[in-house]
């Protein structure tokens, strides 16, 4: 009774308690699941239409659930995936919209049709094999729960008929006129002869000519689409891999060796020491294997071609019975027991493929009946068995597989591979067979080509990897690395610990690989955190790989590209163009041959150019100086003109203007095939005058 007496006195106290707990594990539950600290809800926003998060997370799941070829794929990868779709159908929505661009079931149903897994299901097929509309409702009506996967579907197909008809649109709009062609034959076949004097921009040097700061930011300004910058971070980095040392090495190649020998082993059961056989001498050679070994046992029959380069000529020589001297292959210490050897264990052959109409065989060359395959595949047979040297030309030319463009070769192959009548002919023959065969694919002529003989071996291999001790050394040596760097230069303290620093990169917020590191997203996120500050050091471990020791070296904030990027690819432009002028000063005569004087250069001379190809001979490629030399009068004299290489001063000599022609459809052509793949780029021009935020890093 006192105690309840005291829980009840105390029962506030309790109840303030409790109440605290459950909001502290509430808050700390939206901390932890990021809920609160989080600018946005929103993932980015495309032209002000954002993208919710919650949805995104959604698509950027099914995609990595979706992912085939059985590849893995990082959450960044498939975020990456499917940001580029959301901003692309959102741009392309917006253009939808303005366009009027409206679709009704027809269209979507055209899409359906081209979709494999729609239009050629066999659930929707009527006995023709043709698609049929009624049986795709009805399978719906009958099964409602594929209603919200259609709906989807529905939405999907809405967009690619949209897209259909805006690129339709689009490439309508690319039409080229009589008048372009005319253009573009004139420019071609107009030519013009001219003498000049070129005074070039490496007769002043260039330590004569400053550029300022100031000089390239203004340049910068007045492109600034060119040199605009992303929000970005510099980072060197030192690699310390786990490598196993010279004594982890000799370690697991004794103990690979030990296996040779018999071993003692206490037996429970009996109270007395067993003695063990050895590889060499065990009964079970498959339970041994996989009992020493960290690659399974494998019974395959192993052809020379496909053992370790190395050790192949030991490997295949090996006498049944016996156990080769340890090898070392891709990062293991073997040895191998020799059990058995197989004559013609695998085969190479060549073929030519005769289909008919109805067999499963894409890209046929023609189509025929079975009957009309058959007499071409005999008579093909007889053609090959004259003259067998001319196999490759007949599969060359009348094959209906893919193996055509190299002759009907096929490579190696194992029994089974193929299909059964194929499969029997080639390995029921000796080499230089030739003969035919009947498969679903159709009628195969077979030249049986080569065989090979094949070994099985029982290969105990074990990992070289570094031991404990070695693991403890280079944890060791990176922590070190670590806390000394955050107070030395970084890449002095490399040196004196025989490290190497990694040339720096540059990472962007929504990153995960750099250099040679890859599926790193902790480390771009380090860097991008608002509590790491330029100069600041942290040991990241890679599993399986090692230590990564990095330092953020530089910030860079978005906007224009920083003056000591951008000064590479401008300063020569800026100085040409000072040199220009300085040059121009000096350009005065009243003949080009006192200007050459003046300037200590000859007077060259330029013969038949044209706009189309308007490099000069000894100077290069002037488009403007060629332009202004059409442009002028012959015999007058032209003004300094600033060129790619110097400034010039020309007088047009003579001029050939393009003979007419009757039509200009070979050039209108020519333009055609420029602009064909034009189409391609808008959702790229799209993008780059759109206004997008992205903000996939504060979630991923």
């Amino acid at each position: 009774m006192a105690v309840l007496q005291k829980i009840r006195n105390r029962s506030g106290l309790l109840i303030a308690i409790i109440a605290f707990a459950l909001f502290a594990f509430v808050v700390g539950d939206l901390f932890n699941s990021g809920n609160i600290g989080r600018p946005s809800k929103d993932v980015g926003s495309v032209n002000g239409k954002d993208i919710p998060f919650e949805d995104f997370k959604v698509k950027v799941a099914n995609t990595e659930k979706n992912q085939q070829n059985g590849q893995s794929m990082t959450s960044m990868q498939a975020s990456n995936q499917v940001w580029n779709q959301e901003v692309s159908i959102a741009l392309l929505t917006a253009e939808f919209e303005k366009l009027g661009i409206r679709v009704g079931e027809k269209h979507i149903i055209e899409v359906f049709k081209a979709d494999p897994n729609i239009g050629q299901n066999q659930m929707f097929l009527n006995a023709a094999g043709k698609f049929d509309l009624i049986k795709f409702k009805d399978y719906f009506k009958a099964n409602p729960e594929g209603i919200q996967y259609l709906k989807e579907r529905e939405k999907d197909a809405d967009l690619n008929a949209k897209y259909q008809i805006y690129n339709s649109l689009v490439k309508g709009g690319l039409y080229t006129t009589q008048a372009e062609g005319k253009l573009k034959y004139e420019m071609e076949a107009s030519k013009v002869s001219f003498d000049f004097v070129n005074v070039p921009y490496t007769s002043i040097k260039d330590s004569d000519v400053k550029i300022s700061d100031d000089e390239i930011k203004g340049y910068m300004k007045t492109k600034e689409k060119k040199f605009k910058s992303e929000e970005a971070r510099e980072i060197e980095y030192v690699m310390i891999d786990e490598k196993p040392s010279a004594e982890d090495e000799a370690e697991i190649k004794n103990k690979v060796e030990s296996l040779l020998s018999p071993s003692i082993t206490y037996n429970n059961a009996t109270g007395k020491n067993d003695t063990i056989p050895g590889f060499a001498n065990t009964k079970n050679v498959a339970e041994f294997v996989n009992a020493n070994s960290d690659r399974p046992f494998d019974s395959t029959y192993v052809s020379k071609q496909d053992l370790p380069a190395e050790s192949a000529e030991m490997l295949f020589n090996l006498p049944t019975g016996q156990v080769s001297s340890p090898y070392m292959y891709n990062g293991y210490y073997c040895i191998s027991k020799a059990l058995g050897r197989k004559a013609g264990a695998k085969a190479k052959a060549s073929h030519i493929l005769i289909s008919w109409e109805g067999t499963q065989v894409p890209n046929k060359k023609e189509v025929r009946t079975k009957e009309q395959a058959k007499a071409k595949a005999e008579g093909l047979l007889a053609q090959a068995k004259a003259n067998p040297g001319n196999f490759f030309m007949l599969a060359l030319t009348n094959s209906d597989d893919s193996s055509a463009q190299s002759g009907g070769d096929l490579g190696y192959f194992s029994p089974g591979q193929m299909v059964k009548p194929f499969n029997d002919f080639v390995f029921n023959n000796p080499i230089g067979k030739i003969g035919m065969v009947e498969t679903e694919f159709g009628y195969h002529i077979i030249n049986v080509t080569d065989k090979q003989d094949a070994v099985k071996l029982a290969t105990i291999a074990q990992k070289i990897q570094p031991s404990e001790l070695t693991n403890n050394k280079i944890y060791e040596q990176a922590t070190k690395f670590e806390m000394d760097a955050a107070s030395k230069d970084f890449a002095a303290l490399a040196k004196e610990m025989k490290l190497t620093v990694s040339p720096a990169v540059r990472v962007k917020a929504v990153d995960e690989s750099f250099g040679a590191v890859s599926n790193q997203r902790q480390i771009v996120k380090w860097a991008f955190s608002d509590d790491t500050k330029v100069g600041d050091v942290k040991r990241f471990e890679i599993v399986n790989k090692g230590h990564i020791i990095v330092k953020l070296k530089k910030v860079y904030d978005k906007g224009l590209m920083p003056v000591e990027d951008a000064r590479p690819q401008v300063e020569s432009i800026l100085k040409n163009k000072k040199k220009a002028e300085m040059i121009k000063a000096k350009m005065k005569g009243a003949s080009l041959e006192a200007i050459a004087s003046a300037n200590k250069v000859t007077v060259m001379n330029a013969v038949d150019m044209s706009i189309e190809n308007p490099s000069i001979p000894n100077a290069g490629y002037e488009p403007k100086v060629v332009g202004t030399a059409l442009a002028s009068k012959v015999g007058q004299m032209s003004k300094p003109i600033d060129g790619n290489s110097g400034v010039y001063v020309i007088v047009t000599k003579a001029e050939t203007k393009a003979p007419a022609i009757q039509n200009y459809d070979e050039y209108v052509n020519k333009l055609k095939q420029q602009v064909a793949s034009y189409s391609g780029r808008v959702i790229q021009a799209l993008k780059e005058n759109a206004d997008i935020e992205d903000n996939r890093a504060e979630f991923y």
